[in-house]
Order: C-alpha cells, then sequence, then structure tokens
C-alpha cells in the first residue's frame, strides 16, 4: 500500500508539524494572484474600484487578465497600498531591481 502525504504528516511529531505548516503557508504566501492577494489584504473590489475611479466588475476583469500593463499592476497594488517593484533573479548573482518603470504615468 502506497503511503501518502497525510500518512506521514500524521507520524510527526506535533513541533515539526507546525514547522511544515508555517513553511507551507510562507511558499503558498510568496506566490498570488491578485485576487488572493487582494483578499489576503483584506481588500474589496468594491474599494480598489472606488481608488481607481471605475466599477467593481471592472476590477474583476482586471484580476481575471493574464496579461497587463506595468502601469496598471502597479496601479491595482497602490491601490491596496502596496509599493510596486519589479525584480529579476538569476541563478548566480543576487535580485535586481528593475527601476525603468518606476516614471511610468498612471493614468488608466
Amino acid at each position: 500500500m502506497k503511503k501518502t502525504l497525510n500518512d506521514y504528516l500524521s507520524k510527526l511529531p506535533a513541533v515539526r508539524k507546525e514547522k511544515v505548516k508555517k513553511r507551507a503557508a510562507q511558499l503558498i504566501g510568496e506566490e498570488l494572484t491578485l485576487c488572493d492577494l487582494r483578499k489576503a489584504r483584506q481588500q474589496s473590489q468594491q474599494k480598489i474600484a472606488k481608488v481607481f475611479g471605475i466599477k467593481r466588475v471592472e476590477v474583476l476583469e482586471i484580476e481575471r487578465r493574464t496579461d497587463l500593463y506595468i502601469s496598471l499592476l502597479r496601479h491595482y497594488i497602490e491601490a491596496m497600498g502596496g509599493k510596486f517593484e519589479i525584480m529579476v533573479t538569476f541563478p548566480d548573482s543576487p535580485p535586481v531591481r528593475i527601476s525603468q518603470f518606476e516614471d511610468l504615468d498612471l493614468r488608466l
């Protein structure tokens, strides 16, 4: 009979289970959709729409898109109170922040 992940986890000590749970949450938190990020920040589509000056349904459309202008993505993040930065990583060097897009016009 094959062992499942739950079988393995159930046999771990409580302290180890908690460490695994925290690390899993950390990894999940490092990669989110815009909708997930908004929810994690306890923001509503209505609030984001108000900041943008658009309808709530348009926020939904933004969250569903897979191809966004950088200026739109930046504005969306700033509407939640965040700071938008583009970082690039290469296997042989530390992360590099791309500053080229910092002065973008945020008009929609």
